[in-house]
């Protein structure tokens, strides 16, 4: 049987995430020997989108395509590179006439074509389109290139994204989930050949409240006013997973989450 495997890194968040990558992420493909890499790079600009400096680097780190998500919009200086580099691509369910696509393929010499899908979630985040019906019409066109596929489901709600997974199980190779920087301990392939995971953790500073610095978060909830978004700068990390795929049937074999440093079991470790 020919496998395929597919390194998945969740939310890069600053600097110190960016630090993490020229770190460890050559060590990591070597590692686990990894076929493709996929990133996720909303939150590479001080915690809000991602330029083409900093892609360029990604990709000769050895990244294969470049995810996003909704904190893309935020730097203006991220619509000319979705507009104009296909292997970064952001949620497809965003209506008609925003820069970029929702998904792409990656084609290496020995490999299989694989297609990468995004889509974000609207439970507690923008009302866009239906990411269900939008995964529906997408993969009937994905699906004519592609019979591995790769979907980044960006969302906030735990619920959202399980019915994701749901509703993509056996159409899809992987269902995961990006965006609230927590990595969960639910991964697993789903009946039908999905692996999902209900989120694959960030890549960035630990010693922080979601890569944000602490001390101005805690202001933001008691005081329940506005305080300039501040990066935390410590602890760094390297979270997502890598999955193994069936070559000729596109369905999943084994997902396995990583975090490298693990994370101090007490404080005084």
């Amino acid at each position: 049987m020919k496998k395929v495997k597919i390194l998945f890194v969740g939310d890069i968040v600053g600097d110190p995430g960016m630090g993490a990558i020229r770190l460890f992420l050559k060590n990591f493909i070597k590692k686990y020997q990894a076929d493709i890499v996929i990133l996720n790079g909303e939150n590479i600009c001080n915690g809000k989108g991602l330029t083409d400096k900093e892609s360029r680097e990604l990709f000769e780190l050895g990244a294969d395509a470049i995810t996003t998500g909704n904190h893309i919009w935020e730097n203006w200086q991220s619509k000319p590179l979705l507009a104009n580099n296909p292997m970064v691509i952001r949620p497809y369910n965003y209506p008609p006439g925003n820069a970029g696509r929702g998904y792409t393929f990656i084609n290496k010499t020995g490999i299989p074509t694989i297609g990468v899908l995004q889509l974000q979630g609207r439970t507690y985040m923008q009302s866009i389109d239906c990411p269900f019906r939008g995964a529906d019409y997408a993969l009937s066109k994905i699906k004519e290139q592609a019979h591995i596929v790769i979907v980044d489901f960006h969302a906030d709600a735990t619920a959202e994204k399980i019915s994701m997974g749901w509703h993509l199980d056996g159409r899809v190779s992987a269902v995961l989930g990006t965006h609230t920087h927590i990595q969960t301990a639910d991964a697993c392939i789903l009946p039908k050949g999905t692996a999902y995971i209900t989120d694959v953790g960030m890549t960035g500073p630990y010693d922080s409240v979601l890569g944000m610095n602490k001390e101005v978060a805690l202001k933001r909830l008691i005081l329940q006013t506005a305080h300039k978004y501040e990066m935390a700068e410590n602890d760094a990390k390297i979270s997502g997973v890598v999955i193994e795929i069936d070559a000729e049937t596109g369905k999943s074999l084994s997902i396995s989450p990583f975090m490298f440093p693990e994370m101090r079991r007490t404080i005084n470790e």
